[in-house]
């Protein structure tokens, strides 16, 4: 009887043992042999390659686009010479239906609209604020894809490890479920302990199920987002660069940030825009040219004449009011809306950072805790081989380390997406 306990205690300790093994599998990609990591760098898609696919299929990519071709259209409309589109002017009368004297006249005219003193400038320093503009929306929007990125890898990582862990559980609780079967059939144990067993199986199979099904919702999540099959390689950050980006945060420039950028040239924009609508006072004035040929009676030569004009529309300073006022507007809320910006980024980094000092702390606890309650385990099953301790304060042991293995793992990737939300709130493409 004692015999056959203590080969149960040793597959449930092994079965605690190679879940341990499992919790450093999925982050240890860096450690293994140089051919089997080139073969993994080979299979599996890095974050910048997740990120750039995202991009790709990003609505806001195509807005982007759309943006940048309005700007370059917009500039080359500002190197005409003139402010809008020449009009052509044609006119021609005659006396057919009154005396019919034989008169005639014909005329044709250009109308070249003219640039405003300083117009053309405004806009195209306008135009040149909508291109920075366009240039910062791209990088701020590859950053957002990238904590999406970010948070889908890391989501994929978690669940597998989960998912591993429940593997794991499962075959161990099923042997040992084989185990008791046996040894009631030879009435070395009791029909209830049995039961136990089994019931512990299909517990084990029913969470088995659950993760399984977490990890293909991560994975559907990410083949959605990046558009990539594969899951990410997440090889671990050295801790001379985890803590390099610690130490960022101290010298982390808001102004740098893609994010506080776009809100820095809009008002830029916001300015430009006033600019133009102050250098726009009027409607532009136009130079006319006209080629006119009167034909006075009939046997009478006709007389050609050309005449040159200038029209300049007239109209009160206070048709410009509404535009100066949406202007100002817009720019009123663009300078408030950078100075919020900014400060929720400084807020994020520091809210960031502290969140990996609180996760290293985290997975240090867990990983003494998970060494210590393996240890008790392993004493407590040369205890039971020695005939001192019950069966059921063992299962509680290896069912109490594996729980810390879980947790250790879980805290693994807490800490790794910690890190990543670092990053991301520094504003730092992977």
């Amino acid at each position: 009887m004692s015999f056959v306990i203590s080969r149960l205690a040793a597959r449930c300790a092994a079965g605690c043992a190679f879940s341990c093994a499992l919790v450093g599998t999925a982050f240890a990609q860096a450690n293994i042999p140089s051919s089997h990591s080139a073969t993994v760098s080979t299979a599996s898609p890095t974050l910048a390659q997740a990120v750039e696919g995202a991009w790709q299929r990003a609505t806001q990519a195509r807005e982007a686009e759309g943006q940048t071709q309005r700007a370059a259209a917009e500039r080359v409309a500002i190197s005409s010479p003139w402010a809008a589109p020449p009009a052509l002017e044609l006119s021609y009368r005659d006396d057919r239906w009154q005396t019919s004297a034989g008169r005639r006249e014909a005329e044709a005219g250009l109308a070249w609209p003219l640039w405003l003193p300083g117009q053309r400038n405004a806009r195209g320093a306008a135009v040149d604020a909508d291109v920075e503009l366009s240039k910062a929306a791209v990088q701020a929007g590859r950053l957002h894809f990238a904590g999406l990125v970010r948070e889908a890898a890391w989501g994929i990582a978690a669940s597998r490890t989960e998912a591993d862990l429940a593997d794991a559980q499962v075959r161990s609780v099923q042997e040992i479920s084989d185990d008791v079967r046996r040894r009631v059939k030879a009435g070395d144990l009791a029909h209830a302990d049995a039961l136990a067993a089994q019931s512990e199986a299909l517990a084990a199979q029913s969470a088995q199920l659950a993760a399984r099904q977490r990890l293909s919702a991560s994975q559907s999540q990410w083949m959605t987002l990046t558009g990539i099959a594969l899951a990410p390689d997440l090889t671990p950050v050295p801790v001379s660069a985890a803590a390099a980006v610690s130490a960022g945060v101290s010298h982390f420039a808001v102004e740098t940030h893609p994010d506080a950028r776009v809100a820095a040239l809009t008002v830029e924009r916001a300015r430009k825009r006033l600019d133009v609508v102050a250098a726009t006072r009027r409607d532009p004035p136009e130079l006319l040219l006209r080629i006119r040929q009167d034909t006075p009676g009939r046997g009478e030569a006709a007389q050609n004449s050309i005449g040159v004009g200038v029209r300049v529309p007239l109209g009160p300073a206070s048709r410009n009011h509404p535009l100066e006022a949406a202007a100002l507007s817009e720019l009123d809320v663009a300078l408030t809306t950078k100075q919020r910006t900014e400060e929720r980024l400084a807020a994020d980094a520091a809210l960031a950072q502290g969140a990996v000092h609180t996760a290293e702390q985290q997975l240090e606890v867990d990983r003494q805790r998970s060494a210590l309650l393996r240890e008790r385990a392993s004493l407590i099953d040369r205890s039971f081989r020695a005939g001192e301790t019950p069966l059921p304060d063992l299962l509680r042991a290896l069912a109490a380390a594996t729980q810390a293995d879980t947790s250790f793992a879980r805290q693994q990737a807490a800490l790794g997406l910690a890190r990543a939300r670092l990053q991301q709130s520094l504003g730092i493409l992977p």
